[in-house]
C-alpha cells in the first residue's frame, strides 16, 4: 500500500503510518531548497571515490547493482554481507549535509554510505541495517538527491509492505524498533529515469565494544 501521512504542517516531519507498532519512520519532504539539493547533487557526482564492489549472497560473489561510497571517521568501519568498508575522509558538502541531519534529528552520526543509483536497474535488495556495530536500535538519516525512487518497506512477520516516494532533496529518518521489525529497499524499474544519489547516515560503534 501507499505510505499513509498525517501532519499538515510543512516544517514538521509527516510520520509514517505502518500497521505495525514496532517502527519509528520520519519524512520532511523538501527538507533542502531545490537550489541546494542541487548544488549538493552535483558535488557528490564529482567530488566522492565511487566504486562498485561485490558482496556475498548464498555464498556466492554478486556485484552490487549501484555505485558506493563509505566516509566517516577512521574508526567507523563497518561490515555487511561480508564486505568490510573502511572509510574515507568527509567530502566537504557531505559533511555540510551531515550537520543538518544533526540538527534536525538531535543525533549524532559519524559515518555515511553513500549510494549512487545511475538509472532504473540499479537497485537495493531488501534488508535491515541491524549489523552489530550499528547498536540496538539504530538511527538512519537518508537523504535522497536526483531521481525520486520508490522506497518499500516490509514487515518480517506479517510480509505487510508500505510504499513511500522520496523526493529530492527530502529526508527520511529510520530510527526506534523499525530495523528489527522492518526491511526496506528499493526495485529496478524499466522506466527511463535519471540518477539518484543516496546519503544514508548513522553512529558506527567500534567492533571491540561490542555494541
Amino acid at each position: 500500500m501507499q505510505a499513509d501521512f498525517f501532519d499538515d504542517d510543512p516544517q514538521q516531519p509527516q510520520v509514517l503510518q505502518l500497521a505495525m507498532a514496532d517502527a519509528d519512520v520520519r519524512y520532511y519532504p523538501g527538507w533542502l531548497t531545490l537550489t541546494d539539493a542541487d548544488r549538493y547533487l552535483h558535488d557528490c557526482q564529482k567530488a566522492l571515490t565511487w566504486s562498485q564492489d561485490y558482496i556475498k549472497i548464498y555464498g556466492r560473489d554478486v556485484k552490487i547493482p549501484r555505485l558506493q561510497s563509505w566516509m566517516g571517521e577512521p574508526e567507523a568501519q563497518y561490515t555487511y554481507s561480508q564486505l568490510l568498508m573502511t572509510p574515507l575522509p568527509w567530502q566537504a558538502s557531505v559533511s555540510e549535509i551531515r550537520s543538518l541531519c544533526e540538527t534536525t534529528t538531535g543525533a549524532s552520526f559519524n559515518s555515511v554510505l553513500a549510494n549512487w543509483y545511475r538509472d532504473g536497474q540499479d537497485s537495493m535488495g531488501m534488508h535491515s541495517d541491524d549489523e552489530p556495530e550499528l547498536g540496538p536500535e539504530p538511527i538512519i538519516a537518508s537523504v535522497t538527491l536526483g531521481e525520486p525512487r520508490k522506497f518499500i518497506f516490509k514487515h518480517k512477520k506479517t510480509q505487510e509492505k508500505v510504499e513511500v516516494v522520496l523526493d529530492h532533496g527530502s529526508l527520511l529518518v529510520m530510527q526506534g524498533e523499525t530495523q528489527r521489525y522492518w526491511q526496506h529497499g528499493i526495485n529496478k524499474t524499466k522506466k527511463t529515469i535519471g540518477d539518484r544519489i543516496n546519503l544514508t547516515y548513522r553512529w558506527v560503534y567500534p567492533l571491540t565494544t561490542g555494541k
